[in-house]
């Protein structure tokens, strides 16, 4: 099916990896309309997965982060927008106003907004920060560099990438977690331990089941975080690492269906015609009926930015993407896809103390979840067993003997001695 002839112009709010790779799409697939992007940043669209670590370590430039050379978007007749934001929605009208005083008209609108970074109450001041863009990237490097110490609330991936780069830097970490175990969302309580001792190898404290009461500023410029039981720790820099908002505030204002994210059907259809919603601010279908989730990771987000893009076409095409992401910690890096629970049993190939294996979280046989490090292929496979979504052999899967290989006609793990 060739694009709609109604559909004449794209707007896309959002410019980062659901919006640029949804005008990407448009263009490769032979949309010759007006396209749109909008981005709330100063910069061109960049690789936001190196703001935790060789950007914040400094390794890496800013220009170096940038998604396509500045000439990409010209070329391709992408009208981008940056340092602006959208401010109103009037759907019946199909129309967009911006912070600029500028009105757009859409034939059809993508809402790739994003999320923003959860704040503590009352924590604010010139020591206290969170991690979203380069701008924060930047100003956080300076105040570890000068203050020579950090503390992070919050100990997921981006507070355990944050300690791991700081550490780089020479600083001083603390890392303080509300929950038993870091990456407690994602890995079970085997690789927390074994996340943990790597950064206690690397001289950071980590300090778990610490429920905070305060976070102050205190005389000698320094931060002190302080906790329900009277423990307290001060550093001079503090990163409030404690997850992200989906941004839905346009959404909503809309009158567009929202919970936890713009609600999506399977073509990222929102509840108005007209008007589409993808990545970190989309809650989509899961692969079975009683499932929704939102993606906060870069290859799901890219992924729902072209599937959307389809969609607008008129060119849907099935969308079984199971949700992947990585982290790089001194050196080693952690896979994990799909979505666990904390009451899924797995399956081991490999040994977690030596930091090579493969653990596969499974459901009545049915592999829903994989954490790997040292082995990239493990998890492309297993990737392939979850979108299937059959039963495997549990005996053959923890037998490093047997090959891991998603046989496609039976869903098993095919045996290869």
């Amino acid at each position: 099916m060739s694009p709609s002839t109604e559909l004449s112009t794209v707007v896309i709010v959002g410019s980062g990896i659901a919006g640029a790779s949804a005008a990407m799409t448009l263009r490769s697939e032979g949309f010759t309309g007006r396209i749109v992007l909008i981005g709330e940043e100063p910069a061109e669209p960049y690789r936001r997965p190196t703001v935790s670590k060789d950007l914040l370590s400094g390794a890496t430039s800013t220009e170096k982060t940038a998604l396509k050379p500045d000439s990409f978007w010209k070329e391709r007749d992408i009208e981008l927008i940056t340092g602006t934001t959208a401010v109103d929605l009037d759907t019946g009208r199909k129309s967009l106003t911006l912070s600029s005083g500028e009105t757009l008209s859409y034939s059809a609108l993508l809402l790739a907004t994003g999320g923003r970074a959860r704040k503590l109450g009352g924590a604010s001041g010139a020591h206290v920060f969170t991690l979203r863009s380069t701008a924060d990237a930047d100003s956080l490097r300076e105040s570890i560099r000068r203050t020579g110490s950090l503390l992070v609330i919050g100990g997921g991936l981006i507070g355990c990438e944050v300690a791991a780069t700081a550490r780089s830097l020479g600083a001083e970490v603390t890392v303080l977690e509300r929950d038993p175990s870091l990456l407690s969302r994602i890995v079970p309580p085997e690789i927390s331990t074994m996340i943990a001792s790597l950064h206690s190898e690397n001289d950071v404290d980590v300090c778990t089941d610490v429920a905070l009461s305060s976070l102050d500023v205190i005389d000698d410029g320094s931060a002190r975080a302080t906790a329900d039981d009277g423990r307290s720790w001060s550093a001079g820099t503090v990163l409030v690492s404690v997850g992200t908002v989906p941004e839905v505030t346009l959404a909503v204002a809309a009158g567009l269906r929202v919970h936890n994210g713009i609600t999506v059907d399977g073509q990222f259809r929102t509840s108005t015609d007209g008007v589409y919603a993808a990545g970190d601010a989309a809650n989509i279908p899961g692969a079975r009926d009683d499932e929704r989730y939102r993606s906060e990771h870069w290859n799901g987000a890219q992924a729902q930015g072209i599937a959307a893009a389809h969609s607008i076409l008129g060119k849907p095409m099935p969308f079984t993407d199971v949700p992947w992401g990585w982290s790089t910690q001194y050196g080693h890096t952690v896979q994990f896809a799909g979505a666990t629970r904390f009451d899924d049993d797995y399956v081991i190939r490999g040994s977690i103390a030596d930091r090579d294996f493969t653990a596969v979280a499974v459901r009545k046989d049915t592999p829903v979840g994989v954490i790997s490090v040292g082995r990239p292929k493990d998890l492309r496979t297993v990737r392939t067993m979850i979108a299937q979504g059959r039963r495997v052999d549990c005996a053959a899967l923890a037998d490093e003997s047997v090959a891991l290989t998603a046989d496609e006609r039976e869903g098993r793990v095919a045996a290869a001695r």
